[in-house]
């Protein structure tokens, strides 16, 4: 996507000062456009089974690592659908690379991006930009990049931008049969009714575009239980994390927006079972921990922000995949994920499901 010249964002960023969110933005195209790319050589017949997963993939700052995570990991296989969150284009940190158009160019995916924010932190940033995306094998034939209500204004925040939240809505042409696929990240710098305030918007366009169709929605939903922009709260629950825990094995219960999907017949319970729990009959949410979100003492508070919510499909498995560096010794010797000397290839975990047409 086109950047903007380094004065004129910092200029743009400054009207925030005086002028809404929405204002600033509506003089900026790039936030209603949506960049597209085809890389797939073969996308096949398409059959009645899908592969979807969800990954925020933390920027693209460990872009070739996670190039080779998504090509070698047994335990991601097969995706046909990758909802991705956070990914860069023109940023320093992910050296000046288009994240969305280098992974579909590696991997042989079809991609539609969608731009998020504009970063004004650091005034010599090459472009800047941050967005959201869907990955596809299949022929991608229609994408929307969808604003989201605005619950904070990240101007404001230590995270200096413009822009706000979005989905990347896409039609699919999966061997002559159309199936619906949204990228979403909603915002985490508000509670649970500011998700749902969000979700409502998703659903309803949803219906607009895909009525009738099957659809799967996935990405990094900010389900934290709690409100991102109180500061007592949250170290609360980092110094009680057994509360916590709570919440997130309930997390319906504090994320209204997930009853919200479920009245609307999209069955995130079905993709978000305990697989082994199931075969055993029972029905329960597994709990693990899609976000690591660092404490002082040095361990992670586990979250569960990253969905995958389907409609129109019977689910047939399902995991979470951890991107720990110690996880991932199916790197073959000589990739630049076998010689990996980080932590962690994102702070959010990957997840997959595999999903059946009905």
């Amino acid at each position: 996507m086109r950047g903007i010249e380094k004065e004129e964002r910092q200029r743009l960023g400054r009207l925030l000062e005086t002028m809404s969110q929405d204002e600033v933005m509506a003089m900026i195209p790039q936030f209603f456009e949506t960049e597209t790319g085809s890389f797939a050589a073969d996308p096949g017949q398409g059959g009645r089974r899908l592969g979807a997963l969800v990954f925020n993939i933390e920027r693209g700052v460990n872009l070739q690592e996670t190039i080779d995570f998504l090509r070698y990991s047994e335990e991601i296989r097969p995706y046909d659908i990758i909802f991705a969150n956070e990914l860069d284009d023109g940023m320093l940190r992910s050296h000046d690379k288009c994240v969305a158009r280098e992974i579909a160019e590696a991997l042989g995916l079809n991609y539609a991006w969608g731009l998020e924010f504009i970063e004004l932190a650091n005034p010599e940033e090459p472009k800047g930009l941050h967005g959201n995306a869907v990955f596809s094998r299949f022929p991608i034939v229609w994408a929307e990049t969808f604003r989201l209500p605005e619950e904070n204004n990240w101007y404001f925040d230590r995270q200096k931008r413009i822009g706000g939240r979005n989905a990347i809505f896409v039609k699919l042409d999966v061997g002559g049969k159309e199936v619906g696929a949204v990228s979403i990240h909603l915002e985490n710098r508000t509670d649970g009714p500011g998700r749902r305030r969000q979700i409502r918007a998703i659903l309803d366009e949803a219906e607009r575009v895909f009525p009738g169709i099957p659809v799967v929605m996935g990405g990094d939903l900010n389900t934290n239980t709690f409100d991102g922009r109180s500061v007592p709260a949250i170290q609360f629950l980092s110094d009680h994390v057994s509360y916590l825990q709570d919440q997130i094995e309930h997390v319906e219960e504090y994320e209204p927006c997930l009853q919200d999907y479920l009245a609307a017949g999209y069955d995130w319970r079905e993709a978000s079972w305990d697989r082994t729990a199931y075969a055993a009959g029972e029905r329960r949410l597994d709990t693990t921990g899609t976000r690591r979100k660092p404490l002082p003492d040095g361990s992670d508070l586990l979250l569960r922000l990253d969905w995958l919510l389907p409609r129109g499909f019977r689910v047939l498995d399902n995991r979470t995949v951890s991107t720990l560096a110690k996880d991932c010794g199916f790197a073959p010797e000589g990739s630049a994920l076998a010689s990996f000397d980080k932590k962690e290839l994102s702070d959010h975990n990957a997840v997959w499901a595999l999903l059946e047409l009905e």
